[in-house]
C-alpha cells in the first residue's frame, strides 16, 4: 500500500500526477449509489407517463463518466473504452451502478464514481417535485483491477 499521497510533491505543493512512465493495461472500476426517497416519489417515478427517469439517469451517468476530468481538477483525461451504468428500483428508492473501463496508464475510479454520482442527481432532480428530502448515499467504489497496484474489492 501506498505511504504518501500521490497528488502532492516533496514541498507538500499540488501536482497532478506523472503517468507518462506507467504502462497501459486493461483498467476496469466500478461503484454504486443509493436514491433513497419516500414512498410517494418511488411510486411516481415508477408510474411516470412522460417515460422511465432511470433512462435519463443511466445517460446522464454515462455522459459525465466521459467528462470526470473536466469535473475534479487533477484527473486525467481519458480514452474510455466503455461505460455501462445500470438504474433500478429498490424497496426505498433507486440503485445506481457503473462500470467503466480503458486501456490506458491510469485507472478509472474516478469515472465510475463521478458516473453513479451524476447519475444519482438526475434520479434527484426528476423527482424532486414530490420529494425535496430525496437523499443520496452510499456512493462508492466497488472494485477497480489492472494497473502497478493491482486489484482492489469493497468489502
Amino acid at each position: 500500500m501506498r505511504k504518501n499521497l500521490t497528488h502532492y510533491d516533496s514541498a507538500g505543493r499540488i501536482r497532478m500526477v506523472d503517468v507518462s512512465a506507467k504502462s497501459a493495461t486493461l483498467r476496469r472500476a466500478s461503484a454504486s449509489a443509493l436514491v433513497k426517497m419516500s414512498a410517494r416519489a418511488l411510486r411516481a417515478a415508477k408510474r411516470n407517463p412522460k417515460g422511465n427517469p432511470l433512462e435519463i439517469a443511466r445517460i446522464a451517468g454515462i455522459s459525465a463518466a466521459k467528462r470526470a476530468s473536466e469535473l475534479i481538477p487533477l484527473c486525467h483525461p481519458l480514452l474510455l473504452s466503455h461505460v455501462d451504468v445500470q438504474a433500478g428500483f429498490s424497496k426505498h428508492g433507486v440503485k445506481l451502478t457503473s462500470s467503466v473501463s480503458t486501456t490506458g496508464t491510469t485507472g478509472v475510479e474516478m469515472e465510475a464514481l463521478v458516473a453513479v454520482s451524476v447519475a444519482a442527481l438526475t434520479v434527484y432532480d426528476m423527482c424532486k417535485a414530490i420529494d425535496r428530502g430525496i437523499e443520496i448515499t452510499d456512493i462508492k467504489l466497488l472494485e477497480k483491477s489492472g494497473g502497478k497496484s493491482g486489484a482492489y474489492r469493497a468489502s
